[in-house]
């Protein structure tokens, strides 16, 4: 074996780039948000602004804690995304009343009415696949996510 690894098997190469649980995650992620652009171009949504409205239509009302908490977005992320949607005229912001360091985000009008637009989306996506294999494969990467949030460090 080379000093660089070139020269091992890929299944004796611990830095071989198919053996990094980290590198099918990325090229998975980076598949998704290919395989969705298109269906949620027509919403006039890009995906991480879809995963926000998936939240806000479960219930509306979501401080932008939760919702991040939720997404796993930090507030440097979630912020710039949700004054891009309210921008468009999809979410509003508002202080909460009872805690004015919160701050809350509301569905508007527009934001709603997507939903209906947007109800056929997980069908698309799912393209015929068998639902109980999906079913598995998203229990299974949920329990990985719940792996990888557990070993997060502590937020001060």
């Amino acid at each position: 074996m080379s000093a660089a690894g070139l020269d091992a098997p890929v299944e004796a190469d611990p830095l071989a780039l198919d053996r990094q649980l980290c590198f099918q995650f990325y090229a998975a992620s980076n598949l998704i948000n290919r395989l969705y652009a298109p269906v949620l171009r027509e919403l006039g949504l890009t995906y991480p602004q879809y995963l926000v409205m998936l939240v806000l239509w479960e219930g509306d009302g979501v401080s932008v804690g939760a919702l991040g908490r939720r997404l796993h977005l930090d507030s440097g992320t979630i912020t710039p995304l949700l004054k891009r949607m309210e921008a468009l005229g999809l979410v509003r912001r508002e202080r909460d009343r009872s805690d004015e360091r919160r701050v809350q985000v509301r569905l508007t009008e527009a934001g709603r009415d997507l939903r209906a637009r947007a109800v056929s989306v997980p069908a698309t996506m799912s393209r015929g696949r068998d639902a109980g294999e999906l079913d598995a494969l998203r229990e299974t990467i949920s329990g990985l996510v719940g792996l990888l949030a557990e070993a997060q460090p502590a937020r001060g």
